[in-house]
């Protein structure tokens, strides 16, 4: 897809606009889609880097960048992609830019997430290794995997 911008901002640097626009497309994913009723929005969002792929002022895609709960690791999770936009490599882009950005301001920091399982193959062809069993998380399976630093 062309044209595209990528905006990547701390909470405090997001206009109230670009703010609801991101939770707007979170709920919609998260809880509305998966029928998922769980608290979206979360003290994390507080010290987050958001990245977003944006085509004329509007949002196609999104991931946020936390440190992960064992203070260990930093964590990307939140990814989505908005339904109309899907099917357009934009996941791929979105990934893309949120590891180079991890790289830059986390360079010694392996990445750990929680992956809905079914998206273990695309998290592994960005090298992430699985490093738990599949479990529930909110009735959706999901796995830990880690991208160790190189």
């Amino acid at each position: 897809m062309e044209n595209l911008t990528i905006v990547i901002k701390k909470t405090e640097e997001l206009s109230p606009q670009e703010l609801i626009s991101i939770m707007q497309e979170r709920v919609k994913v998260f809880v509305v889609e998966q029928n998922c009723p769980y608290q979206e929005i979360d003290q994390k969002d507080e010290n987050a880097i958001h990245i977003c792929l944006k085509k004329n002022g509007a949002l196609l895609a999104y991931s946020r960048i936390i440190p992960h709960d064992d203070q260990c690791h930093i964590s990307l999770g939140r990814v989505l992609v908005v339904k109309k936009y899907r099917r357009h490599a934009l996941g791929r882009k979105l990934l893309t830019t949120s590891l180079q950005e991890i790289k830059k301001r986390y360079p010694d920091q392996a990445i750990k997430i929680q992956a809905q399982s079914y998206l273990e193959k695309f998290y592994a062809s960005f090298g992430f290794e699985a490093v738990s069993a599949v479990y529930l998380e909110d009735n959706i399976p999901h796995i830990d995997m880690l991208l160790k630093v190189n």
